[in-house]
């Protein structure tokens, strides 16, 4: 998977001129990111809990950490990216219960409609994909640690993380001890020593999945989970976790502290950056199944191509929260239109050899667009900028293809293959690349068709009308078919 993004790693000079600034939430502050040693790089996402079907959140995460995955691994590094599916929930089994199916069957299905997503907006599959029931008895062994090292406490069966016991604790999310509530998806347990504290084992319960334990049967609490895998996949220090900006507290608050509390000496520094994306908002509102304003990915992927859903979640700064409308979707489809029906144009001309980065290079004007974008993408994941910075090329480029002017100019053959590779260097970061961008315009098209209640041929019929209408100056007519088009 790493070799579509490779491509300009071999030309040094491209990633020796931009450095790699990156927001970590922990410090507040965009950090230089750069290697441990010559180990690889690891990258933890927490992952889906499959109960149900991925939503445009979900999108937004997973395609902002395949960008990360794919611009590391523009720099030439080994990465090891590992997403985690959460497989045994409250709500995995509230769905099983409602549908009368076994709890393996409902998360078996949802992670493979899960992968159906990913595979449809185009993100690389990471290198580990663990679930949490293949690591039950690394999560026992962590909070048998946690105990004995005086910060938890099991109570009829059930074990809770003493959150004062902890030093340190809220050090991610700066909440001070005070503001902290229950850590736990469930009401306040009278049992807990303090509010805060979280459950770490669960007892069982009639009809729910078990394990054996220390404790007696149960499950482990949500928060275990994944500082337990990090620590048997990945080791007890990793460079990057990432997740949604929900996350960071209560889970990856509490994962730090799960982290910091199973070692005698372990400080806080369980991760070197924590790395976290900002909300969707539908229309202003934030998207709750209780407003009624909650999508799927498959609802959006019914109206729109995968690639102007693509190019809408990275056309905001990952940080700040994204407006989801039909309005600036269909932005983003027109946006993307253009810029592969120019790919597309650019192509006609120069025939059936690619061009390569050595003819940026050659291109002034190529080569200063493709290092400004990749300086984009250098400050914290530019994304959007790195966009924007197409637009004079693809103005400039579509003046070599369609101006008579343009046409004619000597250095026309050489432009266009300097911005044709420059720009399609950048869309290989960005997951926007394809091997066939006719394809897509053709995607795009059917996608516009179906959202105007449309088929291609009306269409066509109301071109030639107004056409029509022109030649007979009808232009009250023609206006009116314009407006319909």
């Amino acid at each position: 998977s790493s070799s579509t993004c490779t491509s300009a790693a071999a030309s040094s000079d491209l990633v020796e001129e931009t450095n790699f600034m990156l927001y970590n939430t922990k410090a507040r502050e965009k950090q230089l990111f750069v290697p441990r040693g010559k180990e690889p790089i690891s990258m933890y996402v927490c992952g889906v809990t499959v109960y149900d079907y991925s939503h445009i959140g979900h999108a937004r995460v997973y395609t902002v950490f395949d960008v990360l995955y794919r611009y590391l691994l523009w720099r030439g590094y080994d990465v090891i990216y590992c997403r985690n599916f959460t497989d045994i929930d409250d709500k995995i089994i509230k769905r099983a219960q409602e549908t009368g199916e076994d709890t393996n069957d409902v998360t078996r299905k949802f992670i493979d409609e899960f992968h159906v997503d990913m595979v449809s907006l185009g993100n690389l599959k990471p290198t580990l994909e663990p679930k949490a029931t293949e690591h039950i008895a690394d999560m026992i062994e962590q909070i048998e640690n946690i105990v004995e090292n005086g910060h938890g406490y099991e109570v009829d069966g059930d074990v809770y993380f003493d959150v004062p016991s902890l030093d340190g604790y809220g050090s991610l999310s700066r909440r001070k001890q005070d503001d902290n509530r229950a850590g736990e998806r469930v009401d306040v347990d009278s049992r807990k020593k303090d509010p805060a504290d979280f459950a770490l084992w669960k007892s069982r319960k009639p009809g729910e999945p078990f394990w054996e334990s220390p404790w007696g049967e149960g499950r482990p609490g949500w928060h275990i989970e994944c500082s337990s895998m990090i620590h048997k996949l990945l080791g007890e220090k990793i460079d990057i976790h990432g997740g949604g900006l929900d996350l960071t507290f209560p889970h990856h608050e509490n994962e730090l502290a799960q982290s910091m509390a199973s070692c005698k000496q372990c400080s806080d520094d369980f991760s070197r950056f924590w790395v976290h994306n900002g909300f969707v908002n539908v229309d202003a509102e934030k998207m709750s199944k209780s407003l009624g304003n909650f999508f799927t990915i498959r609802d959006v992927l019914e109206r729109y191509h995968p690639k102007a859903l693509r190019f809408f979640l990275l056309n905001t700064h990952y940080r700040s929260s994204i407006n989801f409308s039909d309005s600036l979707l269909n932005e983003a489809s027109a946006r993307c239109y253009y810029l592969y029906q120019t790919l597309v144009d650019c192509m006609g001309v120069l025939g059936e050899e690619v061009p390569t980065l050595a003819d940026c290079e050659k291109h002034k004007e190529s080569k200063e667009m493709l290092s400004d974008a990749l300086r984009a993408m250098g400050d914290d994941l530019g994304t959007q900028q790195a966009l924007a910075i197409f637009s004079p090329a693809l103005k400039s480029m579509n003046e070599f293809l369609h101006t008579k002017k343009g046409r004619k100019n000597p250095k026309r053959v050489e432009a266009l293959k300097g911005y044709y590779s420059g720009i399609s260097e950048v869309l290989k970061i960005l997951g926007l690349e394809s091997e066939d961008y006719q394809a897509i315009l053709d995607g795009l098209k059917v996608s516009a068709l179906a959202r105007c209640g449309r088929t291609a041929e009306e269409v066509e019929n109301i071109i030639t009308m107004r056409q029509d209408a022109r030649k007979n100056k009808d232009f009250e007519k023609s206006d009116q078919l314009r407006e319909e088009l």
